[in-house]
Order: structure tokens, then sequence, then C-alpha cells
């Protein structure tokens, strides 16, 4: 399975719904989407099934700037927080 991108906007705000595989493969694609998109931004995790390592740190990477996270799987959620503890003692 690939990765589907759904994007919807409004004045104020941009959610992207992400469906299917995130992998390292796909980071350009999202960041692409992600730089062209206006005001508060979404990403809707709600139908993401597994994800890389490069992955979960653009995602850390996103929340740090301001991007929202929605529906991230718990899974997906301690990952980030183990690497953001990586990070933050300098293993990465």
């Amino acid at each position: 399975m690939t990765l589907r991108i759904h994007k919807s906007s409004d004045d104020h705000s941009t959610t992207l719904q992400l469906c299917g595989r995130l992998s390292g493969s796909h980071r350009r694609a999202l960041s692409e989407q992600v730089e062209n998109s206006r005001g508060v931004i979404v990403l809707d995790l709600e139908e993401v099934m597994l994800v890389d390592l490069e992955m979960v740190r653009f995602l850390a990477r996103c929340e740090a700037g301001g991007i929202e996270l929605l529906h991230c799987a718990p899974y997906i959620r301690e990952w980030i927080c183990r690497e953001n503890d990586r990070v933050g003692k300098g293993r990465i």
C-alpha cells in the first residue's frame, strides 16, 4: 500500500489527511504539501497504518514546528516521544 494525501483547507487552516504507509520515500512529497499549506496545519494520521524511523523524525519536527498531529496512533506517539528524548540527550 502506498501513501494517499487528501488536502482540505479554508481561510484559517489546512488539513492533510494521510492514508496508508508513511515511509522515508514519501517525505519530500509530504514536505511540499506542508510548505504549500496556509494557516494552521493539521496532519490527520487516523488512516496511517505503518511509519518508519525517518517519518517518525519528520513528524516530530513537524510537531515541534507547530503542526498538529491529529488521531496519532499510540505507537507512533510513543515512538515520537522516544526520538525526542534521544535528541534531547544528544544521541541523534
